[in-house]
């Protein structure tokens, strides 16, 4: 039987329709590629790498000169504040990263809506008309500020 030609051997089956479960419907050839298809076996993988690979800049600091320029802007923004004009600035700004050392810059150009001395904070309207109650402040500490572009006074 071992040098038998198989199609001798199965002639009576070989050109038989597949047999058919009719309790059970048949599947789709797109359903049946899913159950071979890939899974990921290392979920998360992928963000981690990509979280491992983003860099994280190092916060700036200020040097004295810097410093002092920094205060004399806020001071001039306080006094146009006092005088009833809503100067616009471009503030350059750090902002810590919650899962490595180090953040990254950031640059906002809005309208200032106060300057708050006591907890050292620049509040900046959340968008360009200073009337709009529905979008929140935008609150910015000083220790966090690299530089500031007075725009109109």
């Amino acid at each position: 039987m071992d040098n038998e030609d198989p199609k001798k051997v199965y002639s009576d089956i070989i050109d038989s329709p597949r047999p058919q479960n009719d309790k059970r419907r048949h599947i789709t050839l797109y359903n049946r590629a899913a159950q071979f298809a890939p899974f990921a076996a290392l979920s998360g993988y992928e963000e981690m790498i990509r979280e491992q690979s983003r860099l994280a800049e190092k916060e700036y600091i200020l040097s004295e000169h810097e410093a002092e320029i920094l205060d004399r802007n806020i001071a001039l923004i306080i006094d146009a504040l006092n005088k009833g004009s809503i100067p616009e600035i471009s503030v350059t700004f750090f902002t810590p990263d919650k899962y490595k050392q180090g953040g990254a810059y950031s640059e906002i150009t809005a309208p200032v809506k106060a300057v708050d001395t006591a907890f050292r904070q620049l509040i900046l309207y959340g968008s360009y008309d200073t009337e709009d109650r529905r979008t929140a402040p935008f609150i910015i500490d000083f220790d966090r500020v690299k530089e500031i572009d007075i725009r109109d006074l």
